[in-house]
């Protein structure tokens, strides 16, 4: 694991931004975007709408990566059962 988080630029509705991801979060982010062939910018943007208030952009992006993983997991089981 990397350890503390690195920060990163986005751009959300034409405004730069930026976001503190561990490396492992941030290649799973990016293998995610490619994966729906939508730019990282435009998931970052879908995910900013639809997070609480209460909860910051990069631990809405973690919840998102680990969501994704969770359900690829889950996918994977029921394929092989």
């Amino acid at each position: 694991m990397s350890g503390r988080p690195v920060k990163r630029s986005l751009t959300l509705k034409g405004h730069r931004t930026s976001v503190s991801l561990e490396d492992e979060f941030w290649t799973e982010f990016r293998r995610i975007s490619a994966e729906k062939s939508i730019p990282i910018n435009a998931l970052a943007s879908e995910i900013d709408v639809n997070r609480t208030a209460d909860i910051g952009l990069a631990s809405a992006i973690r919840l998102y990566v680990l969501a994704a993983i969770k359900a690829e997991r889950d996918k994977k089981l029921w394929s092989s059962s």
